[in-house]
């Protein structure tokens, strides 16, 4: 019996009927039309892909998700998604238990910026008419969300390092005007963690509630090789109030999923409402009554449930492992940067993300030599990205090989590589190569 046959097998004691009769004809020529179309999207399973932060879903994801989708459960109520609701309730319990906790309220999400909608809007409710501060390198979603949500907002500068500037945040907290300190473990641009050890010893003396938005850095907690000031920042993570992960990062799960975490269980009350035609088929909690959102995929939840049989959340296990592997493919990339005297280096990478760009004399003339590189690379087979990265962070005590260079501009266009995949660990030196070929 194939899997399609043993999820069929479940209902065989319906009686049988007929779908609506289907044109497999046209589908079939519809679809290869589809195919050759998406020819034209850039190839980001591949290793010679190491641009933007888009990691190809795992197999065992795809497929679970395609398996539920024979379904197509919803798990806002029971009614739409019971065994479904079940597997996302486990699998959001093995991911906080993966921050260390052992109680908490959470569910998935369509992605980050719902989840981190959803622990700001919390935040806000406890905090009423309180600042939201996140660094100036944190991701633009807590700014916008913050003028959804009508919550005033305030941007911290970033240290050189670009972490949130911790003389400024405390300057912001001696106001009694902040609420919420929103720390971002792996910014999405950098991949820079702030020192969430230092503002919880702020939160001694003074009171705020710590979100984390570790949508891309959050599975790093399980990685065996961070630097030790890094690893730190994660094993911290449990002191925190609420959490945002997205498992379509990381997790190896198709996009449309998100989640959002809070230690206290209580928050829940926050989110009661009631439905007229939901809610009835169970005594049990519905996932709606402790989300904002209505109709969600519980094929997302499926797909989740599934890869983390496959890859258990834990320590020196299999999923860490490929996590090891990227942060290793990056160090080796960032050294050939290092030692390459026509590159300039821009600050030390903490997750798997790498920027820098081709000397020049200028800012700008820098930020055309990155551009003309970009292009060539791509000529190439090989798919970087752009990154607009602030000069004011420069810092040259540790590179002094920029203190020579004009600056001409507030802001230096450079290169970017996310290496989130595992097998750019074996694919990496030959990424290199295509770099400096199209130098030369």
């Amino acid at each position: 019996m194939n899997i399609n046959e043993t999820l069929q097998s479940g209902f065989s004691h319906l009686p049988n009927f007929q779908n609506w009769a289907d044109d497999k004809i046209k589908i079939e020529a519809i679809l290869q039309t589809v195919a050759t179309r998406l020819h034209n999207n850039y190839p980001y399973p591949h290793p010679m892909y190491a641009g933007q932060m888009l990691k190809p879903p795992h197999a065992i994801a795809q497929e679970a998700y395609l398996l539920a989708m024979h379904l197509n459960p919803n798990n806002h109520a029971l009614d739409g998604g019971k065994e479904s609701s079940a597997m996302e309730k486990e699998a959001v319990t093995g991911i906080a238990k993966m921050f260390g906790w052992d109680t908490h309220l959470g569910h998935l999400t369509s992605g980050g910026t719902m989840a981190n909608l959803e622990a700001l809007w919390v935040a806000g409710t406890l905090a009423e008419g309180k600042y939201v501060v996140a660094s100036e390198l944190a991701h633009y979603t807590h700014a916008r969300i913050s003028s959804v949500l009508k919550i005033p907002f305030r941007s911290i500068p970033c240290d050189t390092k670009g972490k949130m500037d911790l003389i400024a945040l405390e300057a912001a907290l001696q106001t009694g005007e902040i609420g919420t300190v929103v720390v971002t473990l792996g910014t999405t641009g950098m991949g820079t963690c702030d020192n969430l050890i230092g503002i919880l010893a702020l939160r001694e003396k003074y009171d705020f509630r710590i979100h984390i938005d570790a949508a891309y850095g959050g599975y790093f907690t399980l990685a065996e090789n961070l630097a030790d000031e890094t690893k730190q920042q994660f094993e911290a993570i449990s002191q925190v109030d609420s959490i945002v992960i997205d498992p379509h990062k990381h997790g190896l799960q198709p996009y449309g999923c998100g989640c959002v975490l809070f230690q206290n269980p209580e928050i829940g009350r926050l989110y009661a409402h009631d439905s007229p035609y939901t809610y009835f088929t169970s005594d049990a909690l519905h996932l709606g009554e402790i989300s904002l959102e209505c109709s969600r995929a519980g094929a997302a939840a499926v797909a989740l449930w599934a890869t983390m049989q496959l890859f258990p959340l834990e320590k020196k296990g299999l999923f860490a492992k490929r996590l090891d592997a990227s942060l290793a493919a990056t160090h080796v990339l960032y050294a050939r940067i290092l030692q390459e005297k026509r590159f300039l280096p821009l600050i030390s990478p903490e997750l798997d993300i790498v920027v820098w760009c081709p000397k020049g004399k200028s800012f700008s003339e820098i930020s055309q030599l990155s551009k003309q590189l970009f292009q060539a690379c791509e000529k190439q087979h090989l798919y970087l990205a752009l990154f607009q990265f602030p000069a004011k962070l420069i810092d040259e005590n540790l590179y002094p090989e920029w203190k020579n260079v004009e600056k001409d501009a507030e802001y230096i266009v450079c290169l970017r590589s996310c290496l989130m995949k595992p097998e750019h660990l074996d694919w990496v030196e030959r990424i290199w190569a295509v770099m400096i070929s199209c130098l030369d």
